[in-house]
């Protein structure tokens, strides 16, 4: 492998006003066809996206094709084979940051620093302002940006919460992205085997340590916690919310006190995750009792802060697009929370004898008072 060559020190470009919208592709298949209008297909299949009056108002406006042509009747019968396109109209995604700091770089790997506020891959409002678009313009723009040895298409091989910051690495290569799904799989499957050395990670590829605020204080220096984290219907959320839960897969943290402020009420912690569950660690703190400082969705005891599950399906609630709107109560994809993925290692893809270890900078929130100290920066917290 050839020397990392010095990276620049940020990637991004502007979002446009509005994204160009999206297109849905279906082939009605026999069964689908059994009697099925368009109005009543696209609600059964996508019911996620749209009540029913919210797809009738779509077909009204024009938004349907079927082989080609568009329809405006929702009871318009379906035919096996048949081909459909919904043509989800261009929008304005919310304020979202572009830049990124590139942390890394060699042939095979590219680690970012993500702010907090950008989503990392497409999902709901968040279509285009990604990091995953960010990395496709990059790289299409300047087919030279290194001197891989095939055409870089980097991509995210891991996710961070949209209101989480810091370390995501990107595999530029179909090797690099093999070898990286399985160094993180490697520490989620280890955790419940029982092996306690394995599951605090001693030999195990990939290590990642993060750096949060808890709201109160822990009185514990260190705490292991291993509460497995389930998922439950959740209105906003398509695929369920995960929470602490008995039912629920293996999860396993480990967190240690790093400083106490008793004026603030709120503890700065290092944790470090072997397994990686959709928002392992705002649950894994909640559930100790002590919650990220600012996170608008999970309290102690891991479970959300407000759940009505009469809101789950509100067919009479649909926006202007015929989506539904934005629930009253906090998602997952809220900010406000104080959580940064600090620094990873992890084997260098190709000589597996040699350590990469990435560190991301702390936000000033995030620093002890010495490390605020030995920068010259004020205390923020």
């Amino acid at each position: 492998m050839s020397t990392p060559s010095p990276p620049p020190q940020r990637i991004g470009l502007p979002w446009p006003e509005l994204n160009v919208g999206l297109a849905y592709k279906d082939v009605i298949s026999s069964s689908d066809s059994e009697l099925t209008t368009v109005s009543d297909f696209y609600f059964t299949k996508y019911k996620s996206s749209a009540p029913l009056l919210g797809w009738i108002q779509r077909i009204q406006n024009g938004q349907i094709q079927i082989d080609g042509e568009v329809v405006k009747d929702p009871n318009t019968l379906l035919r096996s084979g048949s081909k459909l396109v919904y043509h989800r109209l261009p929008w304005k995604e919310p304020d979202t940051p572009y830049s990124l700091q590139v942390l890394y770089e060699d042939d095979d790997l590219i680690a970012l620093n993500k702010p907090s506020g950008l989503q990392v891959l497409p999902g709901g409002l968040f279509q285009q302002r990604t990091v995953l678009t960010q990395l496709q313009w990059c790289f299409r723009k300047n087919d030279s940006y290194t001197g891989s040895r095939e055409s870089p298409h980097p991509v995210p091989v891991h996710r961070l919460g949209r209101g989480t910051s810091g370390i995501l690495l990107c595999a530029k290569t179909k090797l690099a992205k093999t070898k990286l799904a399985a160094y993180f799989a490697e520490g989620t499957s280890l955790v419940g085997s029982g092996n306690l050395e394995q599951e605090c990670g001693k030999g195990r590829k990939l290590s990642k340590i993060y750096r949060a605020l808890a709201d109160g204080i822990v009185e514990e220096d260190e705490v292991v916690i291993k509460q497995p984290l389930g998922v439950v219907r959740y209105p906003g959320v398509a695929k369920g919310l995960y929470v602490a839960s008995p039912e629920g897969k293996p999860a396993f943290s480990k967190v240690a006190v790093l400083e106490r402020d008793k004026q603030k009420n709120c503890t700065l912690v290092k944790v470090e995750i072997q397994s990686g569950r959709p928002h392992q660690i705002r649950i894994h703190l909640a559930y100790m009792g002590h919650p990220l400082l600012g996170d608008p969705l999970y309290v102690a005891g891991g479970q959300p802060k407000c759940f009505d599950p009469d809101l789950v399906d509100d067919d009479a609630a649909f926006a202007e697009d015929g989506g539904y709107r934005r629930p009253n109560q906090a998602v997952p994809g809220d900010c406000g929370y104080h959580l940064h993925a600090h620094q990873v290692e992890l084997p260098n893809l190709l000589n597996t004898h040699k350590v990469v270890k990435i560190v991301a900078p702390l936000p000033p929130i995030l620093q002890t008072s010495s490390e605020t100290e030995e920068k010259g920066l004020s205390s923020c917290k």
